[in-house]
């Protein structure tokens, strides 16, 4: 047996189905994948699945739930990474994301998940809209402590470069212009840092 397999036999069916809907909407998206396929590969049943989630809906949206709680533990290993030094912080923020760029064929779960379900009204969007804006937030407060002068901006900024190169890599691959994520990140935040030691602005008599 697989050491995955082993890990996979330990969860429970409930943990099974969520952990394996993850990765199948990963690879074949919501609407490419069914019910019976996620049961299949998560060693249960269509009952016990159903069981578990009234429908698919519930399960693409506890899906995401999963991968946002899993997102969100990123901060705090930042945190502990470099303490006491947002800047730093900020700097690994980028690191971060460009390696999650390289190595992730797949592009955010989350955005991918916004742009198949475009009816309106799908539970999965207030999901995805709570997840994006906690990330907003977190990045904006990050640039705040980091002392940069314009945070809202460039945390922004620094979002719409990741979402943009995320869809670039799908789109043209990892030589386009998403091979340049790191380096527009580290422009955008020079652009925006405080000098050190600025003195203070004197007044004319």
């Amino acid at each position: 047996m697989e050491k995955g397999d082993c890990v996979q036999a330990r969860q429970a069916p409930r943990d099974r189905i969520v952990s394996m809907a993850c990765e199948l909407f990963r690879q074949h998206g919501i609407r490419g994948i069914g019910v019976d396929a996620i049961a299949e590969a998560a060693e249960t049943n269509k009952m016990t699945l159903y069981r578990h989630f009234g429908s698919k809906d519930d399960l693409v949206c506890e899906a995401l739930r999963y991968t946002s709680e899993k997102a969100a533990a990123f901060w705090d290993q930042l945190e502990a990474s470099h303490p006491n030094d947002p800047m730093a912080q900020l700097m690994g923020w980028v690191k971060a994301r460009a390696q999650c760029l390289e190595d992730n064929k797949f592009g955010c779960d989350l955005a991918n998940a916004a742009v198949e379900l475009k009816e309106q009204g799908h539970p999965a969007h207030v999901v995805i809209e709570n997840f994006k804006l906690a990330q907003r937030q977190r990045l904006e407060k990050l640039c705040r402590d980091a002392g940069v002068s314009e945070p809202e901006l460039l945390s922004d900024t620094l979002s719409m470069l990741m979402e943009g190169a995320q869809v670039s890599k799908l789109a043209t691959g990892s030589e386009g212009p998403s091979m340049r994520f790191k380096r527009a990140c580290e422009a955008a935040i020079a652009a925006y840092r405080q000098p050190a030691n600025t003195p203070p602005e004197t007044v004319a008599p």
